[in-house]
């Protein structure tokens, strides 16, 4: 009977009931459940895997780079944060709300943390969402562009609720990358939310994308129902840097 009943949940592939069915009798038969509650528990099991896997799939998609969460950031190291900003933003109402948010601030102080760590928790919220460096878009684009897929490479920065666009201001990007950047901005403005992050101020994205009008088409559509948040204060890579440095009297590299 017990290999006759895997069987048939193997073919109705409920693989998160069959890893907890013995677990579950035994509860059953020691807290004499009804088979109601015996069976809301099953179920309760088969759907928490079933949503691990999904969530699994949706990071994997993401590509997040290094991932940590809102929990793991250190907020005493630059106070300027606030915290409860965060924390606003990880509930995703400016993604409901299909508003733009951009991180402006100099490198170590958390904008990349931060941005993936909202984005995770947009995954848990049921949010489809994509992190790229700004250099990772610019490049599937050109390279869309000289194989004649620039309709598919462009949909896949559309469709996303949440596109996370990282290290803005880094170096400057190749030609033609203001067009590319403007196009997927441009269409995904008021209709999809846009995440971006920069250590250089905004007024510098004219010599960045080498094209001043172009940066100001951009500005027009993030800004208007953009929230920019400032980070500000030491670099915390830096000071890690400092430390390892002070500590061993090498100088260990630094990851970003």
């Amino acid at each position: 009977m017990r290999n006759c009943l895997n069987d048939k949940l193997k073919e109705l592939r409920l693989s998160g009931m069959i890893a907890s069915l013995d677990v579950r009798l035994q509860e059953a038969r020691s807290n004499r459940l009804d088979y109601p509650e015996f069976l809301e528990l099953l179920i309760y099991d088969e759907m928490a895997v079933r949503q691990e896997r999904k969530t699994g799939r949706a990071l994997k998609k993401a590509a997040f780079n290094n991932l940590k969460t809102l929990e793991h950031f250190n907020w005493q190291f630059n106070p300027n944060l606030e915290r409860n900003r965060f924390y606003e933003l990880a509930t995703c109402k400016f993604i409901r709300d299909a508003r733009d948010i951009l991180f402006i601030g100099p490198p170590g102080t958390g904008k990349t943390h931060l941005a993936q760590a909202v984005g995770y928790e947009a995954i848990k919220a049921g949010f489809n969402v994509v992190y790229r460096s700004i250099f990772d878009v610019v490049r599937d684009l050109l390279r869309a562009e000289n194989l004649g897929k620039q309709d598919a490479v462009l949909n896949k920065y559309l469709k996303p609720d949440l596109l996370i666009i990282d290290d803005m201001g880094l170096k400057q990007l190749p030609n033609k990358a203001g067009e590319y950047l403007f196009e997927v901005i441009m269409r995904r403005y008021e209709v999809r939310s846009t995440m971006m992050t920069s250590n250089r101020p905004i007024e510098d994205w004219g010599k960045l994308i080498g094209d001043v009008p172009t940066a100001g088409a951009i500005l027009d559509r993030l800004l208007q129902h953009a929230e920019i948040i400032p980070f500000k204060g030491k670099s915390y890579r830096l000071n890690h840097r400092n430390d390892d440095i002070s500590q061993t009297g090498f100088d260990k590299p630094v990851t970003d």
